[in-house]
């Protein structure tokens, strides 16, 4: 590991291998059930935050099809090109996600799949205290953690010549941050990816 700011590694190996993730993980099909059931959580015309957003697909397509409001955000500027151009009824916004400011009450859900894991953890913290602040009362949050604590680089990612770094802590340590923030967790589950996983929470802010 270099001194180099993690979140550059993260940018550059997101605007090198944006295709070959898709490509890799069968983004045309990917997180279809979790996609769905959110979709009927959801009432019509709500409005969703997608962090972490990628190409815009699935997630972003998937919602903006069924008629809701998508705003996405990515650090990759070739990851927000390119979800602009598949999903061009969404919102999206070049930025680290840690530095956003939206209005208390903005969304009626927050989507993060893959994306806090790449994050600094003080900084996964302070962001899910804002999820909290911008979602509805009632309002869900989905998103996916590290099951085991683990930060590190894998200098050939995807074997796309770009590296890519990680930092995330324990499924339990995720709960307790998630419950901290103020959401209330409605289901926990793990998720296989070869011989690791990941951790998938549904969470909701409190009704008024």
């Amino acid at each position: 590991m270099t001194d180099e700011d993690p979140k550059q590694i993260v940018r550059r190996g997101y605007d090198v291998l944006s295709l070959r993730y898709d490509e890799a993980t069968g983004a045309d099909s990917k997180y279809r059930t979790w996609i769905a059931e959110l979709i009927a959580r959801l009432e019509s015309g709500s409005r969703v935050l997608d962090v972490g957003c990628g190409s815009g697909v699935p997630v972003a397509r998937e919602l903006v099809a069924a008629g809701h409001r998508v705003t996405g955000v990515d650090i990759s500027e070739v990851q927000i090109r390119r979800a602009r151009e598949l999903v061009p009824d969404g919102e999206f916004i070049n930025a680290d996600a840690t530095s956003l400011d939206f209005p208390a009450e903005s969304f009626d859900a927050v989507v993060s799949l893959y994306a806090l894991i790449h994050m600094p953890q003080d900084e996964q913290q302070q962001l899910l205290r804002n999820i909290a602040t911008w979602l509805r009362p009632g309002g869900w949050f989905l998103c996916t953690t590290g099951q085991r604590a683990w930060t590190g680089v894998d200098d050939d990612w995807l074997d796309g010549g770009a590296p890519m770094w990680w930092s995330h802590t324990d499924a339990d340590t995720n709960r307790t941050w998630i419950a901290q923030a103020g959401l209330t967790i409605e289901h926990q589950a793990v998720i296989p990816e070869g011989p690791s996983a990941h951790a998938l929470f549904w969470s909701r802010r409190p009704p008024a």
